[in-house]
């Protein structure tokens, strides 16, 4: 009989939402969203990236609620126990490895990126970067913090060491606090400050006006319409489309087994409909509203169009950590305003890793009877070690690398598998039962359909497109600079060694298990 009453629960409905819209509200919001809208015409991305929210998003996030919620029932809080339930076949399992090898690979290099965050909210406050007036010396002024090239600003990375450990151990001291005395308590506090961070930042943009009269030109309001206002013509061009359906499974944080995970510990019969509902739209503000009213329109006001469309094609760091400093330096008050942006970062940083490393530790405590102290520990001991190959050898591509395989092919390939699970192999109709059962509201009769057939055929669609224009040349090494194959073959090395450890573990549990 399905029995969870020993496990954790949630201390509270309001802290579970802010706890999963935390997993969902990260770097990708204020970052990666800024970057891909601007990167991919403004306004024309805005057309896909709602349609995708629609049939990919909100599906996705409530077949991952379902899911979780139903493994929660047989005391499994990670991926290879809830697929074992829906189907009954000695595989199933091994395919719920993958949604542990993408949160563990995520999280290994995303607490390193979120430790960045934290260092530029000390560098703000005390105007360490104050001074470098040119792109450049701004970016150098971030390589030099990470260690990839030699500057006079910092000696070597004792400095980026120091705010990662600091990361480190806050990230595992929230873990081994629990469910809902650390996880859920981040939540409340980090959540709320997060978003009137935000809106105190918005507001200050949006009354920046045209900094310079002389380019009247270069204001916050074109900096709006060039986000808001669509090129059609520009709707024909399926890159956009596919940069579109990216960003909703970054933005959501679906397709990583951590919403599973969060879903485990609620009660049987409590709503995920509603909750699913609200922390997608909560998330969507956090991007749409506050993202997209920050990073774009401010740089905008200050460099212009033309400039910031080249600024975000340098990525999400030189948006985030080169460009926005440069403003900060240009504003009244401008320290107190960039350590605002960059705690806010590190808020919806740390709410996220932390959530990716819940499958993990629930996989230790569910199917081998780990105490929470030595699990958490266990994969405390895991992170630190790996993160050593990020710090050391970011230069050379090693983090690129890891993020592509897990944080972008590895998201799809996982969303792909479970919609099948649970709409096909479980059945529709028993999943739609299960999504249903105890919500607040029922889910719309059409998403019954769009789950079945239309998530499931676009995530296909995007997963061959992926493999075909990105996965392949990445995997043959095409236009890569000969000194970084070697650290490239690393990390693929690396990375292999981490799923073959994970199969390890489930095919162990489950020994353990047929043997008790």
């Amino acid at each position: 009989m399905p029995n969870n009453n020993e496990r954790e629960q949630w201390g509270s409905r309001i802290g579970l939402i802010l706890a999963v819209a935390g997993n969902a509200v990260g770097l990708g919001n204020f970052l990666r969203f800024p970057v891909q809208a601007a990167s991919n015409g403004g306004g024309a991305f805005m057309i896909p990236y709602f349609i995708f929210f629609l049939i990919l998003g909100i599906p996705l996030m409530w077949i991952e609620w379902g899911i979780g919620r139903h493994g929660g029932k047989f005391r499994h809080g990670s991926a290879p126990g809830m697929f074992d339930m829906l189907w009954k076949n000695k595989a199933a399992k091994y395919f719920g490895a993958l949604g542990l090898f993408v949160s563990t690979i995520i999280m290994i290099y995303y607490t390193y990126i979120e430790s960045w965050t934290l260092a530029y909210s000390f560098f703000s406050i005390t105007k360490t970067y104050f001074g470098l007036e040119s792109f450049t010396e701004m970016k150098n002024f971030l390589y030099g913090y990470q260690g990839r090239i030699e500057t006079p600003y910092f000696e070597g990375i004792t400095l980026a060491y120091l705010f990662m450990l600091i990361t480190f151990f806050l990230n595992f001291w929230v873990l081994y606090k629990g469910i809902s005395k650390g996880i859920e308590k981040l939540a409340k506090i980090a959540m709320p400050a997060l978003f009137i961070f935000a809106v105190i930042i918005a507001i200050r943009v949006i009354t920046l006006g045209t900094p310079d009269p002389s380019i009247p030109e270069n204001s916050v309001s074109n900096g709006f319409g060039f986000i808001w206002n669509p090129d059609f013509s520009k709707l024909g061009d399926p890159k956009i489309w596919l940069a579109a359906a990216g960003q909703i499974f970054f933005t959501l944080s679906v397709g990583m087994g951590t919403i599973h995970a969060y879903a485990s510990y609620v009660k049987p019969k409590d709503d995920i409909t509603l909750s699913g509902l609200s922390t997608s739209t909560t998330n969507e503000f956090a991007e749409v509203v506050l993202g997209g009213s920050i990073a774009i329109p401010i740089a905008v006001a200050f460099f212009g169009i033309t400039t910031t469309t080249a600024m975000a094609k340098g990525g999400a760091f030189d948006l985030g950590f080169a460009s926005m400093p440069l403003v900060f330096e240009r504003i009244p008050f401008g320290e107190f305003f960039g350590f605002l942006w960059f705690l806010l970062l590190f808020f919806a940083g740390i709410t996220s890793s932390v959530a990716m490393g819940q499958p993990v530790v629930a996989l230790l405590e569910d199917e081998f009877g780990m105490s929470r102290r030595k699990a958490v520990a266990t994969l405390g001991a895991v992170v630190l070690v790996s993160v050593q190959l990020v710090i050391f050898f970011l230069k050379f591509g090693f983090l690129d690398e890891m993020d592509y395989w897990a944080g972008t092919f590895g998201l799809v390939v996982f969303a792909l598998i479970e919609t099948i699970l649970f709409m096909w192999v479980f059945g529709a109709d028993k999943a739609w039962i299960e999504m249903n059962d105890g919500g607040d509201i029922r889910i719309p009769r059409i998403f019954y359909y769009i789950m079945k057939y239309i998530t499931p055929v676009v995530l296909l669609i995007v997963m061959i497109w992926w493999f075909m224009n990105d996965a392949l040349p990445i995997l043959m090494l095409k236009n890569v600079d000969p000194v970084n194959v070697p650290y490239i073959w690393g990390a693929r090395i690396f990375m292999l060694t981490i799923l073959l450890a994970i199969f390890w573990l489930i095919h162990t549990a489950w020994k353990k298990r047929e043997m008790n």
